[in-house]
C-alpha cells in the first residue's frame, strides 16, 4: 500500500541539545516532536539506535536489537528517583559536537549508579516490569552476556576470546554467567531503561500525529552479539572466527575503490532452511518500537557484493544472488504487509527494481544526485514515480549548502537554472521547496537543511572510519519562525496532515 502524501525530518537522537554532551530521550526530544507537529510534519526519521563501538557509527552496532545506553536521559532517571541533582556535577561539554570519548565514561557512571538504586529501591511493580521486559526480549540474554564479557576482557573482539568462549561451549558459558552476574544485570537494566524511555517518547510522537521511521542496516557488525550467538548464519572462517566473505560495495559515487565494510555476509542458504527465523525476529523486534522501517542497502537482498578475507579494498569482489523474494514473502506471511522504505541507491539493476516493486516498497530519490548529467537523470523530480520518498540529501551526503559550495561554477549555474534562481541565497529552502513540490508521496528533509547549515554540520563521510556522527544543534536553533516557514510550504504542496494535532 503506497504511503499518503506527507513529509518529515531526518535527525538522529544523538544530535539533540543536552547538558550531558550527547542528545538523549529527554525533554529536547519531546520539544523536537512538538516542532514537527506544529510545522505539519508527519515523520521523524532516525538512524539505527543501537549501541556503537569504534568509530561511533550506528551502522556498526554491538547488537541489531539493543538500544544505545548513551541515549538514556539522566534527567528522566532523576525524575524516577534513581539519580539526584548532586549526581549532575559534570564538566561542560562542547555544544555543537559529541565528544564520545569524554561523554561515555561520565554517562556510564551515572547509569551504573541508577542501576544500583533500581536494584535496591525498585517497587514490586517495577521489578515485575523489568522481569517482563527481560522475558519478552528474546535477544537480551545473549546481548547482556556478550557485553559483560567485553567489559571483563577490555573490550576485545569476541573472535579473540578463549576458544571455549568464542565458540560458546556450554560449560564455559554457564561458568561466566555465574561469574558476571552483576555486569549482566547492568546491561539488562540499561536496555530496560532505554526501551522504557523510547516507548514513552514514541507514544508521545504517535499521539501528536508523528510516525517514527527506523532503520534496519542489512548487515550487522562482526563484533556483535548477533554474530557471536548465531555463527552458523554468517560467512565466518571456522578456525579464526573472522569474516571469510566481507560485505561492501564496488567503486561508486562515494569512493573510487568501493567501500569495504568488513561485516560478514549471510549464509543465505542456511537462513532459508531455517525459514528466515532470525530475520523475522529482527523485523518483529523493530516493529515493536518504530512505525516504518527503512531498509538500508536494499539492493543487497537481490544480490550482494562479497569480498574475500584478506582484501584491503572492495575492488576485487563479486556479486552473489540473495533470496530476496523468498525472504520478503516470508516476512509478509508471518508479519503482514510490511511498512517499509527501500534504500535503493548505488548500483541498481532491473532485478533490484523488480524486487522493490513486487512488494510495493517506495525507493529513495536524492536531489543532490540529480545534477551533473542529463535530463534523463532518475533523481530529477520530473522523472519520479509517485511511490517513492525524496530527500534533499541523507546522512551520507554533505548538507545542501555544503554540497552546492563545492560544485564548479558551471555546475552551480545548472542548479540555479533548474531552480529558476538568480542567486544561491536561501538555496537550502529552494531545495526543500523542490522536494516538497515533487510528486513523491513522501519527502524527508535533514534538519541541517532546515537550519541552513554548511559542511560543518555533515553527519557522515562514507569510507572514513573516524570523525563522523558527532554533529549537534543548539537549543535555540529550532525556532518558531522556521517551523512556520516549513508549515506554509508543507501546506502549499499538499503534504499537511488531514487533522493536524
Amino acid at each position: 500500500m503506497p504511503f499518503p502524501r506527507s513529509s518529515g525530518i531526518l535527525l538522529h537522537p544523538t544530535s539533540f541539545p543536552s547538558r550531558f554532551g550527547i542528545g538523549d530521550l529527554g525533554s529536547e526530544a519531546y520539544q523536537f516532536i512538538d516542532f514537527l507537529a506544529k510545522s505539519y510534519q508527519q515523520y521523524w526519521q532516525v538512524l539505527p539506535l543501537g549501541p556503537t563501538g569504534y568509530g561511533n557509527s550506528p551502522y556498526a552496532s554491538y547488537s541489531a536489537m539493543a538500544g544505545n545506553p548513551l541515549l538514556i536521559s539522566p534527567e528522566r532517571l532523576r525524575d524516577a528517583g534513581l539519580l539526584g541533582d548532586e549526581d549532575f556535577a559534570i564538566p561542560d561539554f562542547p555544544l555543537d559536537k559529541v565528544d564520545f570519548d569524554q561523554v561515555a565514561p561520565i554517562k556510564i557512571q551515572l547509569l551504573k549508579k541508577a542501576c544500583e538504586n533500581f536494584k535496591a529501591k525498585a517497587t514490586q511493580q517495577q521489578q515485575q516490569e523489568f522481569s517482563g521486559f527481560c522475558d519478552k526480549a528474546f535477544w537480551l540474554d545473549d546481548y547482556a552476556l556478550f557485553m559483560a564479557l567485553k567489559d571483563s576482557l577490555n573490550g576485545s573482539s569476541w573472535h579473540t576470546w578463549k576458544p571455549e568462549l568464542a565458540q560458546r561451549q556450554a560449560d564455559a558459558i554457564n561458568h561466566v554467567r555465574e561469574e558476571l552476574t552483576d555486569k549482566i544485570y547492568y546491561h539488562k537494566y540499561t536496555q530496560f531503561e532505554f526501551f522504557r524511555q523510547w516507548s514513552k517518547l514514541k507514544q508521545y510522537a504517535n499521539m501528536r500525529g508523528i510516525q517514527i521511521i527506523g532503520d534496519i542496516p542489512i548487515y550487522v557488525a562482526h563484533d556483535s552479539a548477533d554474530v557471536w550467538a548465531n555463527p552458523d548464519i554468517f560467512c565466518l572462517d571456522q578456525n579464526t572466527g573472522v569474516a571469510s566473505l566481507m560485505a561492501g560495495v564496488p567503486p561508486d559515487y562515494f569512493s573510487a575503490t568501493g567501500q569495504l565494510w568488513g561485516n560478514p555476509v549471510y549464509q543465505w542458504e542456511k537462513l532459508q532452511q531455517l525459514d528466515f527465523g532470525w530475520w523475522v525476529q529482527r523485523f518483529q523486534a523493530m516493529l515493536d518500537y518504530v512505525d516504518i522501517i527503512r531498509i538500508d542497502h536494499f539492493r543487497g537482498f537481490q544480490a550482494y557484493w562479497a569480498v574475500e578475507q584478506g582484501e584491503t579494498t572492495a575492488m576485487n569482489g563479486r556479486w552473489i544472488e540473495a533470496p530476496g523474494y523468498a525472504l520478503f514473502q516470508t516476512l509478509n506471511d508471518k508479519l503482514g504487509k510490511l511498512p517499509v522504505l527501500a534504500e535503493d541507491l548505488g548500483v541498481i539493476t532491473q532485478e533490484v527494481e523488480e524486487l522493490r516493486d513486487k512488494f510495493e516498497f517506495p525507493g529513495m530519490k536524492i536531489l543532490q544526485f540529480g545534477f551533473g548529467s542529463d535530463p534523463g537523470n532518475p533523481y530529477l523530480p520530473f522523472n519520479y514515480q509517485r511511490n517513492c520518498v525524496v530527500y534533499t540529501g541523507t546522512h551520507d551526503n554533505d548538507t545542501t549548502l555544503g554540497w552546492f559550495n563545492q560544485l564548479s561554477e558551471h555546475e552551480k549555474q545548472s542548479v540555479l537554472t533548474y531552480l529558476g534562481c538568480s542567486s544561491s541565497e536561501g538555496l537550502n529552502w529552494d531545495f526543500i521547496r523542490l522536494a516538497l513540490s515533487s510528486i513523491a508521496n513522501q519527502a524527508i528533509i535533514p534538519l541541517q537543511d532546515v537550519l541552513g547549515l554548511g559542511t560543518e554540520a555533515r553527519m557522515n563521510v562514507p569510507g572514513y572510519a573516524e570523525g563522523n556522527w558527532d554533529w549537534r544543534y543548539q537549543a535555540d536553533a529550532v525556532s518558531e519562525e522556521l517551523g512556520d516557514r516549513l508549515k506554509i510550504l508543507t501546506t502549499a504542496y499538499g503534504r499537511a496532515p488531514i487533522n493536524p494535532h
